[in-house]
């Protein structure tokens, strides 16, 4: 018992960073989404596919908040039984993810923050780097540092739905309005670097792995979707459908 309490009291300050994080995370997503709903962006009477996303997604954030509970309460056991379903779970995230894209794109309803075919192409991909990070965090679990630096920098990835909703539109509809959003997103990752010089004298190396997957994978959207293939994948998905009459490569305006 002397040897567990030890062991607690050394990473307990860790241990209090990620929960503490996962909290803000996981209020940033209530916030965010519950904002689109009291100003009529979004409702309950949406398709039933964007509710199952919605329940999926926000099913990782009770996923993740669990996990780095069960952490600070000791529950170890627990934690390495929850996260072999965390890492499956991620798999059906990557379906979702992409079946909901596809579908929403056929309505011609992707946000104004992006060209539709810049969505077609972020999210499945967003989500599929996601699910990799994560995958890659249960490869390295006996490395605790980089195994939960690798997780919150892949949950810190998938925030742009909530700082989309959260930042003022006149930012993300603006020219550099990616470039804002993906600020937005790594300011995470630099906080938990920031943190680690202050603590430590050093950034663990796998803020570094993330932060870069995090940054580049836009600048792979962005390429991807201006490309040949990438407006041709986006013709082909809305082919007959309403969102055919969106050009691929142009916004729309933000409602209201």
């Amino acid at each position: 018992m002397v040897t567990l309490a030890q062991t607690g009291m050394r990473f307990a300050p860790d241990t209090r960073f990620f929960l503490a994080m996962a909290i803000v995370m996981a209020l940033l997503n209530l916030l965010a989404f519950s904002f689109f709903a009291i100003m009529g962006l979004s409702t309950f009477g949406a398709p039933l596919y964007v509710h199952v996303h919605a329940l999926t997604f926000f099913g990782w954030v009770a996923i993740y908040v669990t996990q780095n509970a069960l952490i600070a309460t000791g529950s170890t056991a627990l934690h390495r039984r929850l996260g072999w379903f965390a890492a499956a779970y991620t798999l059906w995230m990557v379906l979702v993810g992409t079946l909901t894209t596809a579908f929403t794109v056929q309505r011609g309803l992707a946000p104004p923050i992006f060209t539709p075919a810049f969505f077609l192409v972020m999210n499945p991909l967003g989500v599929a780097c996601f699910a990799a990070m994560i995958w890659a965090a249960v490869a390295v679990r006996a490395n605790t540092g980089w195994h939960r630096r690798l997780i919150y920098c892949a949950m810190a990835g998938i925030m742009g739905p909530a700082f989309g909703r959260l930042l003022p539109p006149q930012l993300t509809t603006s020219p550099n309005g990616v470039v804002v959003l993906v600020a937005a997103i790594s300011s995470f990752i630099v906080i938990g670097m920031v943190r680690d010089r202050i603590r430590q004298g050093h950034v663990h190396p796998a803020y570094l792995v993330g932060l870069a997957v995090v940054v580049l994978q836009w600048f792979a959207f962005d390429v991807i979707a201006k490309s040949p293939i990438g407006t041709s994948v986006y013709r082909s998905v809305v082919a007959d459908t309403p969102g055919a009459a969106k050009p691929a490569l142009e916004k729309a305006r933000f409602p209201g």
